[in-house]
């Protein structure tokens, strides 16, 4: 992408995807891409109230990780869709894997375009993503559209008051690592009103992003030690991530910066 000029929606978003179907991007995020891991997941699909024979959507997928544990834990059917086609082959080949192709599909597709019918879904899951999509207002949309009268979406994201971020977190590096296009629960919640879907629950989860900053903190200084050169072939400025780090962590503690759960209901 030309770093000189402002990039497109299409360019924004082939950039995060090639960023998070990098394998050294999930040596530093772990298995998890997002605060709160595993553990945040569970709560929201409890709070999405996810049961064995439905059908959920997992929108930005990744490597699958969210719709193995829907489909084993809670005996769900889960469709993932994420823009990178690598991403898509990884969580297909680990759904093989783990015996659970018969409960999951993954298709290379676009959250603003969902690649489905109106109102097959009993619940939609978005982690840590909505943050990143350029059109967020269509996003919102597409997720009414898929899902069934009654049914509910669950996001976990990134939440910032832009107003108050510092530069460091404002610029391209900043948008790919979930910051620079971050909003306001409150904005959140009236996105996906505008779109017909109704708050239901929120909930903050701040300390979860100071604990992923701590972690990639401590996975980047080991991998600078054993595998630097991985690092600069995956074009990782580690001189730059340190002040990242830090303006990140700065802006949880001053309350610019969080993570939050969201759950939204589409009318009966």
């Amino acid at each position: 992408m030309n770093q000189h000029s402002p990039a497109t929606g299409e360019e924004l978003k082939a950039c995060c995807a090639a960023a998070y179907s990098s394998d050294v991007v999930a040596l530093l995020l772990g298995d998890s891409y997002h605060p709160g891991g595993m553990a945040l997941t569970r709560r929201l699909a409890d709070a999405l109230g996810i049961a064995a024979g439905d059908r959920v959507l997992d929108v930005a997928s990744g490597r699958g990780t969210t719709a193995l544990l829907l489909a084993d834990a809670y005996g769900a059917g889960v469709d993932g869709v994420d823009y990178s086609a690598a991403n898509t082959a990884l969580a297909q080949g680990a759904a093989e894997a783990a015996g659970l192709a018969d409960r999951l599909a993954f298709t290379t597709g676009d959250a603003e375009r969902l690649p489905y019918p109106d109102a097959v879904f009993n619940a939609a899951v978005c982690e840590c993503a909505l943050c990143t999509f350029p059109d967020k207002d269509r996003a919102a949309a597409e997720f009414a559209r898929v899902l069934r009268p009654g049914g509910r979406v669950g996001i976990t994201d990134v939440t910032a008051d832009p107003d108050r971020l510092p530069p460091e977190l404002t610029g391209l590096g900043a948008r790919i690592a979930c910051i620079a296009d971050a909003r306001p629960l409150a904005e959140y919640s009236a996105i996906l009103h505008a779109a017909g879907l109704g708050t239901v629950t929120t909930e903050r989860h701040d300390a979860a992003m100071t604990r992923m900053i701590d972690q990639i903190e401590a996975r980047l200084g080991l991998l600078r030690m054993t595998a630097p050169d991985r690092l600069a072939a995956a074009g990782v400025d580690v001189d730059a991530a340190g002040p990242l780090l830090a303006a990140a962590r700065s802006a949880v503690a001053d309350g610019a910066l969080g993570y939050a759960l969201l759950v939204a209901e589409k009318p009966r």
